[in-house]
């Protein structure tokens, strides 16, 4: 699909059929029994119960972010931050697994990352902000002559839905549903637009990394930070659940698709539409911005090709309890 804004990223739009990307992540061999102890027991355990999922209403109707509903979640595990860059080195190394980015040859990279963004003139319709970059890959984040390392804790980019399935495959874990993703990310309260309540920089301290400045053009980094952050940059969540807004976006199990209307019951442990091609990408990013794109809230959502990756793009892992 088409990019939508600042902060989400075109699709790839690459010539390869979804039979093949699922191939290379059934190829992926498990890790050990005792790595995937080790990787499981980094997770927090969220508690079950019944919350309200979604917005009042919404700034992108089509985000289908409202009207809130109530869900009925069971418990489960999820990680306390994305995983890092050292995280995804150690899988690949263990498995050979080569990205969706590497197999296509480019990335998507924003414009300001860029040293020389004049030499990568590519860039979808109406969006100049990102360039096609040939080369960039998780491990080389703005393309040749890049490198993740100096960056090991902070969140692995450029990986499409497929590369985070294939990740869990060796983990022995799984990607987050979408509503236990939003439930671990409200932490604990009820109706407010931050983990932390509603408002965006309470005190004047920054919480998160988003967009301060002119976007696209000026980036003025009040909160520290021009590209992503470490993992753990921001005060945890009433979960312990760090950076759940701002960073990255983080891919989830989940369909994009219409949802089903409030009803008197909660739904319990819902997966999303059981049909659709598009998945759903929760939390907003670095690049989110109030003059453009709003979406760097606890209910904000939106939606991506799985085949898509962009140097704003991460995932979590989760686990049933």
């Amino acid at each position: 699909m088409s990019g939508q804004g600042c902060c989400i990223g075109p699709g790839a739009g690459a010539p390869v059929g979804e039979a093949e990307h699922v191939a290379a992540v059934e190829a992926v061999m498990p890790a050990t029994e005792a790595v995937q102890a080790e990787l499981r027991a980094r997770l927090t355990e969220i508690p079950g119960g019944i919350f309200e999922m979604g917005a009042r209403t919404s700034t992108y109707p089509g985000d289908l972010d409202a009207p809130r509903r109530k869900v009925r979640i069971s418990p489960f595990l999820m990680s306390p931050v994305a995983v890092t860059n050292a995280d995804y080195a150690r899988f690949v190394e263990a498995t050979g697994y080569r990205t969706l980015a590497e197999r296509f040859g480019w990335s998507f990279v924003f414009h300001l990352a860029l040293s020389e963004p004049a030499r990568f003139p590519n860039s979808p319709p109406g969006l100049r902000w990102w360039r096609q970059v040939e080369g960039a890959t998780w491990a080389a984040p703005e393309g040749p002559g890049s490198t993740w390392e100096g960056r090991a804790d902070h969140p692995a980019v450029h990986l499409a839905w497929y590369d985070a399935v294939a990740y869990c495959r060796w983990a022995g874990l799984r990607l987050p549903r979408e509503a236990e993703w939003e439930r671990a990310a409200r932490g604990g309260k009820a109706r407010l637009k931050f983990p932390w309540g509603n408002q965006r920089e309470p005190g004047g301290v920054h919480r998160m990394n988003v967009w301060q400045g002119r976007f696209p053009d000026e980036n003025t980094a009040e909160d520290g930070f021009i590209g992503t952050a470490p993992v753990t940059a921001f005060e945890p969540n009433g979960y312990g659940m760090m950076n759940m807004t701002g960073n990255v976006w983080e891919w989830v199990a989940d369909r994009y698709g219409p949802r089903p209307a409030p009803g008197r019951m909660p739904e319990r442990d819902p997966e999303g539409p059981a049909e659709g091609t598009a998945r759903i990408q929760r939390g907003g990013s670095f690049l989110c911005h109030e003059s453009y794109c709003d979406r760097y809230h606890v209910h904000s959502r939106t939606r991506n090709d799985p085949d898509s990756s962009t140097s704003n793009a991460g995932f979590r892992v989760a686990a049933d309890l």
